[in-house]
């Protein structure tokens, strides 16, 4: 593993390149952010906003905001609702798993501090489970059944709602480093994002589940789509999780202090809706040697926050110690000893980065903090 010079990033996250100097893509991306003319692309926004403002007639609703309840929307609804005039509706899909209490205030707080409506999708339980399950054990991707929804359920309902500005939050492969990483506008393209791109429908039905249960799980037709015009708000607006997380606190967003110190993470307030699904976001650990505390420190490095020095330690401590609230909230719902669940989790461990010590346990071979030795 080679790791940013610059950041914490290694060079294993999925399509994350380095230059000549060591520096990742992410930390480059965000360096040229000083050469970007933001006053122009406020204006960009602006005519963008124009273009779909009220075209449903009055009291209708003109765009759309793809929302979980967390800090980002909060940030997207406030600007769109507070900052732009507009006239939102926010499309949810919950992920069946026990909220903190931080995530069911949230959710809540989010339509009753902007005056927003929210539809929400609970997804189909049964075929969750299953299809948790097959496949957890299969490609280590337990939520896919969620987290293809959550791409594909808000163009459904912004189709239905005639409301083709829907609103993403950031482009998660320019800002963080990815296969898509190209600066556009356009989130057209998301839902061919890796953590959710489809499964042939033969892999997907059987051992309960039936193409009926996977009717939402389908884009919407070419033509459909066509008639979208999908955005990221990360391309017209500087986009940082810090200060969204500032203005949604302002907004009364909570995070999670007094209620769960997450051992995996670095901080409080980022995926904090529910703790079974960060069994899913953990999962990058043993396939790329890399977890939350890696992404959040080269964030706050980014953001000026925290030194790479600074961040090591807290790397070191945290990010390969998935919590046990984690497990024990994903192996109740899914049906699972916490044995079985370990045991199925062994086999995820890439053996090119990862190896046994003494007592049994999966250690990285070149962890970040002894990259001089390498």
């Amino acid at each position: 593993m080679r790791y940013c010079k610059k950041c914490t990033m290694p060079d294993t996250r999925p399509g994350i390149t380095f230059d000549a100097e060591g520096v990742c893509s992410a930390c480059r991306h965000y360096e040229n952010r000083k050469n970007v003319d933001w006053d122009a692309r406020f204006k960009e926004f602006e005519a963008y906003c124009n273009k779909y403002r009220g075209m449903n007639g009055p009291g209708g609703y003109d765009c759309a905001v793809a929302v979980s309840g967390g800090k980002d929307s909060h940030f997207q609804v406030w600007m769109l609702k507070e900052v732009m005039h507009m006239n939102p509706i926010l499309f949810s899909v919950e992920d069946n798993f026990p909220m903190t209490q931080a995530g069911i205030h949230n959710l809540k707080n989010i339509s009753e501090e902007f005056g927003c409506t929210i539809i929400s999708c609970k997804p189909n339980i049964k075929a969750q489970k299953i299809l948790m399950r097959k496949f957890f054990e299969k490609y280590g991707k337990p939520t896919w059944y969620v987290d293809r929804l959550i791409y594909t359920f808000p163009l459904h309902m912004a189709a239905k709602f005639n409301t083709p500005m829907l609103c993403y939050g950031e482009n998660v492969s320019f800002e963080y480093g990815g296969n898509a990483d190209k600066e556009t506008y356009s989130a057209m393209d998301q839902i061919e994002n890796g953590v959710a791109v489809g499964f042939p429908m033969e892999e997907l039905v059987g051992d309960g589940v039936t193409e009926n249960d996977l009717s939402l799980t389908l884009a919407p037709s070419a033509e459909e789509r066509a008639k979208l015009d999908p955005f990221y708000m990360s391309y017209f607006v500087p986009w940082n999780s810090y200060k969204n997380y500032q203005i949604a606190k302002a907004h009364g967003f909570h995070d999670l202090t007094h209620e769960w110190d997450r051992t995996h993470h670095a901080e409080n307030f980022d995926q904090i809706d529910s703790r079974a699904y960060l069994v899913h976001s953990w999962l990058k650990y043993p396939k790329f040697g890399h977890a939350a505390a890696t992404d959040y420190t080269a964030r706050y490095i980014r953001y000026g926050m925290m030194t790479r020095e600074q961040a090591i330690p807290i790397i070191k401590e945290r990010d390969g110690k998935l919590d046990p609230l984690c497990v024990r909230d994903f192996c109740e719902f899914c049906g699972y000893t916490e044995s079985e669940f370990w045991a199925i989790m062994d086999k995820f461990y890439n053996r090119d980065l990862f190896e046994k010590n003494a007592f049994g346990e999966w250690v990285l071979k070149h962890p970040i903090w002894e990259e001089d030795k390498v």
